[in-house]
């Protein structure tokens, strides 16, 4: 049972090619209308002004923290339970991440504890859509305005999610979109964008991404080469026009699963009040999750933990000042029990009684073997 399924129809691989062959026909290799009406087009499904493409998740979110002005002796507050690509942009912008932890009814950052650690150095909320739900953005939001800072949104999980009838990336003053390819909205390679309702940060992004110039060889700032590839955009372009579609299936699998394993020894995690989220994951918590995992595996069940290690337990932040010594219960206590099951939009109804069965089974025998 694959964890994860990114088979198309050939339909849409027809259109895809189709396409492909006459951008190659053009020479429209970098920065092609393809890219310019994918910027439109994701633009407009967000509920924003404007998107700039760039080459991945964490440049969306390192160019948003640059061209907010965030730098040396800012602090970026954000939570410690996320993958590491929501923090290394922090660190690349010469910024310092202060983490906090998660609430654990919804696995999202927690809002008290953000409010807790601010001082007179914090410069923006970092919000990360983990799993597919949104952050609590009312609470947030009303932090970052009482305080005078930036509310960013890490979104590479969020594609199509709402918070209160607002999709994610509109929330916030910039947010930044992954395409990797197992992503809700995925590319056929890397790609990312930086979605916003300021145009102006949105045109210094354009030209960051592209070397710094306005127009070729005047350079008018110190940029970067992180452009979004033109076939990725004909990609994501016809991906596009199915996501909502997708999504819903995801829905679908999901309320499947929480019913059949409503009798089962493992927590699944709710929604809080306004959140209509689109199950990039369906994660649930399970204790001796690896004999779990193994035990399925051997049932030909692809499962994925996210994530084994919390941020501040990471061997490449051991001496940084914001980890070292740092304690996060309720995010250490997630990287030991979380389990992610199969989720893609072609799971069927069959598929989720087969896994829910198995792991119910599963949690059976492990604990009979405890009992014995």
């Amino acid at each position: 049972m694959k964890f994860c399924d990114l088979s198309l129809s050939e339909e849409i691989e027809s259109n895809i090619w189709k396409k492909a062959r006459e951008l190659i026909h053009r020479n429209g290799f970098i920065l092609d209308q393809e890219v310019e009406k994918f910027e439109k087009e994701f633009a407009m499904f967000c509920e924003a002004s404007d998107c700039a493409g760039v080459a991945t998740g964490c440049d969306a979110l390192l160019w948003a923290m640059e061209g907010l002005g965030i730098s040396k002796g800012d602090e970026v507050i954000t939570v410690a339970n996320t993958f590491i690509g929501s923090v290394l942009p922090i660190l690349r912008a010469g910024a310092t991440p202060v983490l906090v932890d998660c609430d654990p009814l919804t696995q999202q950052i927690d809002a008290e504890q953000v409010e807790s650690v601010i001082t007179p150095r914090t410069s923006a909320i970092l919000a990360v859509h983990l799993y597919g739900r949104l952050a609590p953005m009312d609470q947030l939001l009303e932090i970052a305005e009482n305080n005078g800072l930036a509310l960013l949104e890490d979104a590479a999980q969020a594609h199509g999610a709402r918070y209160r009838g607002k999709r994610a990336g509109s929330i916030g003053h910039a947010s930044g979109f992954s395409f990797y390819p197992a992503k809700n909205l995925g590319a056929w390679g890397d790609g990312g964008a930086l979605v916003t309702s300021d145009h102006e940060l949105s045109t210094r992004i354009k030209r960051i991404r592209n070397y710094g110039q306005k127009e070729k060889y005047i350079h008018f700032e110190k940029g970067w080469n992180s452009r979004l590839d033109s076939i990725q955009a004909i990609v994501l372009r016809e991906k596009l026009k199915l996501l909502d579609e997708w999504n819903e299936r995801r829905r679908h699998a999901s309320k499947w699963y929480y019913e059949q394993l409503e009798d089962a020894p493992v927590i699944t995690f709710c929604d809080d009040d306004g959140n209509e989220p689109v199950h990039h994951l369906f994660v649930i918590q399970v204790s001796e999750r690896d004999k779990v995992q193994k035990k399925l595996q051997r049932q030909k069940i692809q499962t994925g933990i996210h994530y084994p290690v919390p941020i501040h337990r990471h061997k490449c932040f051991e001496n940084e000042h914001f980890a070292a010594g740092k304690t996060f219960p309720e995010a250490e206590k997630q990287s030991a029990e979380l389990l992610s099951l199969p989720m893609h939009p072609n799971l069927s109804e069959e598929q989720v009684d087969f896994i829910s069965q198995k792991l119910k089974d599963t949690c059976s025998e492990s604990s009979n073997d405890k009992s014995t």
